[in-house]
């Protein structure tokens, strides 16, 4: 059952549906360091693949017409309509990006499409300024295309994944639908009032304590993506964080320690916790070792994100005081979606199909 991945980014859903038995024929992914992650992965495990590192809108999508596609996927840049982002909703080209997948769709008619996507999408503004307007808007243009639409956010700490994400899910299948989303496995233990208990969230701790400290920044990795280039700056003002912890919560640190955060400010300079899922995984802030007074590495990000441990990132590794124009690789994991959860939706695709 051939797949064809757009935004693929560092291959998240593509790992996930590739495990459910789709053959993704080919990735599109505009990020050069991200798409060298997916190129090296592919390469690791013989996967004919093909990735294309280009802008989606100077894809012709008549390439695939003769493909057979029986799943289109992808997640598109949800900037635009995050809701801890400006939202300039369509005004954003990003998110104006949300309609390649229409574009493509109309092309090659794949029997399915995923889209994962912010769950401030279902609030989103159209042109005329209409709340909702914009996801109302994508579901009528896959209606006229002939396909019955599904959705649903879906937070991954309910299926195993030691991460507290939420994200809205769009599956989308040709003619009728009978595609069920997953059932939750687990749960907070005091919110478990189900007659079947389920199992305990999946903590932070379980995926990463049996990892070997980092390598320092400069030095030759001895566990692929696992290095630590945590400035010593940082590593003074996290020291005053508790375990779960966050620095603007401190009441008791110093000023020159503090210094512009305000109580708004949770996820800066924030610990994960042992025992707890992770809050999500951003971009912008890399989140802290639970009681390490260093940054979370790539690798570890990896392990939250339940990437498999011989996936590895290509690119820099970027500090807080530093930037790059391409992705990193803490914000490639962070953009992803996480395998384990792609390949759980990709499986109810499949029955579905």
């Amino acid at each position: 059952m051939n797949a064809l991945s757009i935004f693929s980014g560092c291959g998240g859903l593509d790992i996930g549906v590739q495990k459910a038995g789709f053959n993704n024929i080919a990735s599109i992914e505009l990020d050069i360091n991200a798409a060298e992650s997916l190129k090296n992965w592919h390469k690791q495990n013989e996967h004919e693949t093909i990735v294309y590192q280009n802008d989606i809108k100077e894809i012709d999508p008549n390439t695939f017409k003769e493909k057979n596609i029986q799943l289109l996927h992808g997640g598109p840049p949800c900037q635009a309509f995050s809701l801890i982002g400006k939202r300039n909703s369509l005004d954003d080209p990003r998110g104006q990006l949300l309609f390649e997948v229409i574009r493509f769709a109309e092309i090659i008619k794949p029997k399915s499409i995923l889209v994962e996507q912010v769950k401030g999408l279902l609030s989103a503004v159209d042109k005329k300024g209409n709340k909702g307007g914009v996801f109302q808007l994508f579901l009528r243009e896959l209606d006229k295309l002939g396909y019955i639409t599904k959705w649903q956010v879906i937070n991954a700490a309910n299926h195993g994944i030691p991460q507290k994400r939420e994200r809205l899910f769009v599956v989308a299948t040709l003619g009728k639908n009978g595609f069920n989303f997953p059932t939750p496995t687990h749960s907070a233990k005091q919110e478990d009032l189900t007659f079947f208990p389920l199992d305990p969230y999946s903590t932070v701790g379980d995926v990463i304590s049996d990892l070997p400290e980092p390598t320092p920044k400069g030095e030759k990795e001895k566990i692929p993506n696992h290095i630590d280039v945590t400035p010593n700056r940082d590593r003074e003002r996290i020291s005053y964080v508790p375990e779960g912890g966050h620095l603007a919560g401190q009441v008791n640190a110093p000023k020159d320690i503090i210094m512009k955060l305000t109580k708004k400010d949770t996820t800066k300079f924030r610990r994960t916790s042992l025992s707890e899922p992770s809050l999500t995984l951003r971009g912008g802030e890399i989140f802290f070792h639970p009681i390490e007074d260093r940054y979370l590495t790539p690798r570890e990000y990896l392990r939250i994100h339940t990437f498999p441990d011989n996936y590895k990132l290509k690119g820099p590794v970027r500090g807080r005081s530093g930037s790059v124009r391409n992705l990193d690789q803490h914000r490639q994991v962070a953009n992803s979606v996480p395998p384990i959860l792609a390949e759980l939706l990709a499986k109810e695709v499949k029955k579905a199909l």
